[in-house]
């Protein structure tokens, strides 16, 4: 019988080395020549880190520009209401926080799904008659962001694809790429206030064909789609048999003149997996407290795309505990009256923005319906000297100190992206120095069509 010997051997004052040997019918093998090669480092970075590709991080990172020295940077490009301190968050939500926290009862660790009372509290607030939720069909996640990452996860493989619109939130892509699913691109449509293009959509579909995503109201876009237009979208995926991802993190952050409908209100057999969260309407999205309302009514998804996300969310221990434990007052207690000054500050901006950019030979805005954002589109004749929307904002940046969004980030060349979260004074600030900009750019005749809402 073959015998094996391992050999520990001390060498005066070096510490015990590991000598191994193979002892097989009286020959000594040492294991490295066994294995055929020298052991050495070869540490690499995994294909999914290799695939993982943010086209925001991408190209702004590569705008090499210095702002202008002689004025104040106007950011207009970051998503994050909180930035300028115009737009606090209600006490009563940071109320909620602190008695949690002075409680000491939610410093361990929750189950992976989300406390059972949080939610409860969740689909108590989203339950209505159209789209009838309970406990059971809510997962809570670390932001809206995990939220779409474990929608995608539980509903697509690796070699399959997914529908996202252009422009859009670019976050769909860099996941799905990270994941091995193929991104195809539909498209939405300035003209009809970015309403998506339904012939180019259901063209798009096939049989790897894993998910539908929309955004509404959008980003980057501040759309808001009609009822007739979600019904028209739900056609489509009953059609087709394709289930919806919708992204509705900015639900119900819409202007007056407009309705949000939550999109599984409007059918009975399309399934659905609605993504929110508390980042944009209340503010909050550094807080990290998202959900995933299932919507099932055919029982399409069954059991196995629940359990799945049960599993999916078990690879990590959920959001934090401090804003759980915080959720159902949050929930219960903000004031209407909070939500209203939020959209009525949102609204202004967006109407003065707007209205001034409007009048700037060379661009035409669309205008936004609700969420934060305002998309202006550039037309690149009337300015030569720049190749695209990229270098046209890399130049305001290094002539005038404001920075907007190039919307190639979102997959959707010679426009660019407002964020009109900031304050009255610095939308005017931001408006007339684009005009000093596009003034000293602009060539050729003047005038412009705007393209407006189809109300």
């Amino acid at each position: 019988m073959d015998s094996y010997l391992i050999q520990v051997n001390g060498r005066g004052d070096h510490a015990p080395l590991l000598d191994v040997h193979l002892k097989s019918t009286g020959n000594t093998i040492s294991l490295a020549k066994a294995k055929g090669r020298k052991p050495r480092w070869a540490v690499r970075a995994s294909e999914m880190s290799k695939k993982t590709f943010n086209p925001v991080r991408a190209i702004v990172d590569s705008m090499k520009v210095e702002p202008n020295p002689k004025k104040s940077m106007i950011s207009l490009s970051l998503g994050d209401p909180t930035v300028f301190g115009n737009l606090p968050t209600n006490d009563e939500v940071t109320r909620a926080v602190k008695e949690v926290l002075d409680s000491g009862q939610c410093n361990g660790y929750a189950p992976s799904v989300g406390y059972q009372s949080c939610r409860e509290a969740v689909a108590a607030y989203y339950n209505c008659p159209e789209a009838p939720l309970e406990a059971q069909d809510v997962i809570l996640t670390s932001g809206c962001s995990q939220a779409i990452e474990l929608a995608l996860a539980v509903l697509a493989n690796p070699g399959q694809n997914i529908l996202v619109p252009r422009p859009g939130f670019s976050l769909y892509k860099t996941l799905a790429l990270s994941m091995g699913i193929e991104v195809k691109l539909y498209n939405l449509l300035p003209e009809k206030s970015w309403e998506i293009d339904l012939e180019h959509l259901e063209s798009l579909v096939d049989e790897k064909t894993a998910c539908l995503i929309v955004n509404n109201p959008s980003n980057p876009c501040g759309s808001v789609f009609s009822k007739s237009h979600l019904q028209e979208i739900l056609a489509v995926a009953s059609r087709q048999c394709v289930p919806i991802l919708a992204d509705e993190i900015y639900g119900d952050m819409v202007f007056a003149d407009c309705k949000y409908e939550p999109i599984a209100t409007l059918s009975t057999n399309v399934p659905i997996l609605s993504c929110g969260g508390l980042a944009k309407r209340w503010l909050v999205p550094g807080w990290r407290m998202g959900w995933i309302l299932i919507h099932d009514r055919r029982d399409i998804f069954g059991n196995e795309i629940r359990d799945g996300l049960v599993r999916l969310s078990q690879r990590i221990l959920g959001p934090c505990t401090i804003v759980q434990g915080a959720l159902e007052r949050i929930l219960q207690r903000t004031p209407p009256e909070f939500y209203h000054n939020t959209l009525s500050i949102l609204k202004s901006n967006a109407d003065l923005c707007y209205a001034a950019l409007s009048a700037i030979p060379g661009l035409q805005p669309v205008r936004p319906a609700g969420a934060m954002y305002l998309m202006v589109g550039i037309e690149m004749e009337h300015f030569p000297e720049f190749e695209n929307d990229v270098e046209f904002t890399e130049r305001l940046i290094s002539e005038q100190s404001v920075f907007c969004l190039p919307a190639t980030c979102f997959e959707y060349p010679n426009f660019f992206r407002v964020v009109i979260t900031v304050s009255e004074e610095m939308i005017l600030e931001a408006c007339s120095r684009i005009q000093e900009f596009c003034e000293m750019h602009y060539q050729g005749a003047e005038g412009t069509q705007d393209l407006e809402c189809d109300k």
